[in-house]
């Protein structure tokens, strides 16, 4: 087990393989729905590579949270992806547009569009196609159990060869998600921010994570904590029970410890504990040797 411990306090400056990771926009021209030029008009994933003595092959997109209004970027972003690099994971974290400006349906087509791209560029960032997944938190959580339950396969006739790729992620990690859209257990900002002031109710269904839960959602882990009173662990456990009904692997973690938002939750003694976690998961189900 001391490797376990080794790996999760594997120091954040010294995780990734190059000093200055730059943001690539999804789309070479204007994104789809585009209103402008700005930087919150642009959608990009930014590379983060391992050492390449220790690489696995696999990638993981990240999907930081914030309600579908703000992305937390650092602590649910860039110190992630350090948590991946130093077990040689590929990561690459997604800037989604968001409220204000922007609602649904662009997260998603900016999520799919980010698995596409990772998908469609693996030979060159020497990663398996067969082994990209997603992590999102909170808002990001939804946006990722989204991704996961309404993927759209590659379209082998678009003369754009990220579009030829499927946007199913092979396997998801959802840390306190946002999974529902109805009431009482939903998060409200986020729904207000994603499908606005008062939606119609089948968007709402259309919406909810569990829902569109199947027997070809890709393998799940989730955490949570009893203590969130932000996104209620009910979230959790609704999808937890979509899945395990269409039989679909999934594997969850509820802390009794643990406000909303901790990331890594290095300071949270029995809560830090589910990125080592969730490593013996990812390898005992051949995502990274």
């Amino acid at each position: 087990m001391r490797w376990l411990v080794l790996m999760c306090c594997f120091s954040l400056a010294g995780a990734f393989a190059q000093d200055t990771p730059q943001p690539l926009p999804l789309w070479s021209g204007d994104a789809p729905g585009a209103h402008g030029t700005e930087a919150a008009d642009i959608p990009t994933i930014t590379p983060y590579f391992p050492q390449s003595e220790i690489a696995t092959g696999a990638a993981v997109v990240i999907c930081p949270g914030g309600g579908y209004g703000h992305l937390a970027l650092k602590h649910e972003g860039a110190d992630i992806a350090a948590w991946l690099n130093g077990a040689g994971i590929a990561a690459f974290v997604l800037q989604y547009r968001h409220s204000p400006g922007y609602a649904h349906p662009t997260p998603l087509t900016d999520v799919r569009r980010a698995v596409q791209t990772v998908r469609s560029r693996a030979s060159e960032w020497h990663v398996d196609p067969k082994r990209i997944g997603m992590i999102g938190f909170s808002a990001g959580g939804h946006l990722t159990a989204t991704a996961a339950t309404q993927f759209v396969e590659g379209d082998e006739s678009s003369d754009d060869p990220v579009e030829r790729a499927s946007s199913r992620p092979d396997f998801v990690i959802l840390g306190y998600p946002v999974i529902t859209m109805t009431d009482p257990y939903t998060h409200a900002g986020s729904r207000k921010n994603l499908l606005g002031e008062s939606p119609d109710p089948e968007l709402v269904k259309k919406m909810s994570a569990e829902t569109n839960v199947t027997a070809n959602t890709p393998p799940a882990f989730i955490v949570h904590t009893s203590e969130d009173t932000s996104v209620p662990a009910q979230n959790a456990l609704i999808f937890y029970e979509a899945c395990l009904n269409a039989g679909v692997p999934v594997e969850m973690h509820i802390f009794e410890k643990g406000a909303h938002g901790l990331g890594l939750a290095p300071g949270n003694p029995a809560m830090s504990a589910w990125p080592a976690q969730c490593l013996i998961w990812l390898r005992g189900r051949g995502f990274i040797e």
